[in-house]
């Protein structure tokens, strides 16, 4: 079947709707709640048998500031302003600036909608280096805030915002209570309801959609709008291999099984521009434990590319930069450990650096050049090659020294997708030529939102970005006539 289907041709529509949103994962679920709290009738369309979608996968750490009801609470001082100058310096010239501007002054309302729905958060503050606080603490730094270039850029603060007690299930708490609300509205779920056709007028204005329920076509019109939010396209291997093809076989493909790029699709088919297609979460765990920070990674070439304390995602950035993807970390015996959760082998050991450097095949003297330097300026307390931060500087001088492979066809990071649709930030659709495409709303992972490099990357920013522009993107199609 055709990804568009002429209002002519259709004879008569099975259900009707206001609006109709397709997915019910965090982008989905929000937006139906917010255009179902406007006063439109709401029916979302979700391919698997219940909602939850990616987010509900995830941690759940909600990437806010600005001067949360959570920070101020703590004692923590952020503004919007510092939180603008940070997330600007996380994508530089990779961002919508209107996005960004509206996310940065509506982060403290959005941790108050997120309260507002019954998630609990607790006063606490986790100051540690982890990915995802195990304490029960509801606030803790998830990026790069504390590692240079950043912290030259704005004041650090801690702006991962975690479901209390949680651990790692922060998604299902989350979207617990989310889903719940969305039920407790009035909202028509159906499941096992996949979007497969948008259906357009004669002037190319989105007035509904079919879809594929119990086995058979359903045509739904919506007359305000429909709302595109089923996630991005990492399970997608056509697309993938087209859009990321240096990553397509090394990656360990990071979502939930909807994330195939059925609105990406649509979306373009319906007239909407694509852009910011080739870009990619790349993750390499290198802490916790936080000791492994003390390490340094090289290159194939024997040389530092990297401050270590920066986020995995920014590692895995500058990590498919180095050639083949060739990476290693050079730790001493004061330092290493082996985490289970790693893959990762053990290229050579030896009592100096240069039988590491011999066992390991590295060019002659560059991994001892590499380290020796390094030593030397971090006894000094100083990295003035990557600005590593003082606390995470220490000469890496006891042996037995190591040499561990992080290469990346041998770890397979987990890699999610940071392209999709152009939209506006209240999520009307864009055309090439910055026209919209009327009728058509999108939010999530399914356009190219606020995270658009892993090397500004930060957990908690797709979970805020998805939920945000979800709620813009369904009350704007709750507004239409």
């Amino acid at each position: 079947m055709s990804d568009i289907i002429p209002l002519s041709g259709v004879e008569a529509f099975d259900l009707e709707t206001d609006v109709l949103v397709a997915g019910l994962g965090g982008a989905g679920a929000s937006a139906a709640l917010e255009a179902r709290r406007a006063g439109a009738a709401v029916t979302v369309l979700e391919s698997s048998s219940g909602g939850g979608g990616s987010t509900q996968m995830s941690a759940c750490e909600m990437y806010l500031g600005g001067g949360t009801r959570l920070q101020r609470d703590l004692g923590i001082a952020d503004s919007p302003d510092n939180f603008y100058n940070y997330l600007k310096a996380c994508f530089g010239d990779n961002c919508d600036e209107n996005r960004l501007r509206l996310f940065c002054d509506g982060a403290v309302e959005h941790f108050d909608w997120a309260e507002s729905l019954g998630v609990p958060y607790k006063r606490g503050f986790y100051d540690g280096r982890d990915v995802v606080a195990m304490t029960g603490d509801s606030l803790q730094y998830t990026g790069n805030e504390r590692a240079w270039p950043f912290v030259e850029m704005a004041q650090a603060a801690p702006r991962g915002h975690l479901p209390a007690d949680a651990d790692h299930s922060g998604g299902l708490v989350f979207m617990g209570h989310l889903l719940e609300r969305v039920r407790e509205s009035g909202v028509n779920i159906l499941c096992d309801a996949r979007i497969t056709a948008l259906v357009q007028d004669e002037q190319k204005r989105v007035v509904g959609a079919a879809a594929r329920i119990d086995n058979r076509q359903v045509l739904i019109r919506a007359h305000r709008g429909v709302v595109l939010c089923t996630g991005g396209f990492i399970m997608n291997e056509a697309m993938t291999r087209k859009h990321l093809p240096t990553l397509d076989g090394i990656a360990t493909r990071h979502g939930n099984p909807g994330d195939r790029g059925d609105g990406i699709r649509l979306g373009q088919a319906a007239g909407g521009n694509l852009i910011n297609m080739g870009e990619a979460f790349v993750g390499i765990a290198h802490y916790p434990p936080a000791q492994l920070t003390y390490g340094i990674f090289v290159n194939e070439q024997g040389q530092r590319f990297i401050n270590e304390d920066v986020y995995l995602a920014r590692l895995g950035h500058y990590a498919t930069q180095q050639s083949q993807g060739r990476i290693f970390m050079f730790i001493d015996n004061r330092h290493f450990e082996r985490p289970a959760y790693l893959n990762v082998d053990i290229v050579a050991v030896g009592e100096t650096v240069e039988e590491v450097e011999s066992e390991s095949g590295l060019p002659a003297g560059n991994l001892q050049h590499t380290v020796d330097y390094y030593n030397q300026n971090a006894a000094l307390g100083q990295d003035p090659l990557f600005h590593k931060a003082s606390d995470w500087l220490m000469p890496l001088d006891e042996p037995p020294y190591a040499l561990v492979s992080y290469a990346l066809d041998q770890i397979r990071p987990p890699v999610f997708t940071l392209g999709g649709l152009e939209v506006q930030p209240t999520g009307e659709v864009l055309r090439p030529d910055g026209s919209t495409v009327e009728g058509l709303f999108a939010a999530g992972r399914t356009v190219a939102g606020i995270p658009r490099t892993s090397a500004g990357y930060a957990s908690g920013m797709s979970v805020a970005d998805v939920t945000f522009f979800g709620r813009l993107a369904g009350r704007q199609a709750a507004a239409q006539s």
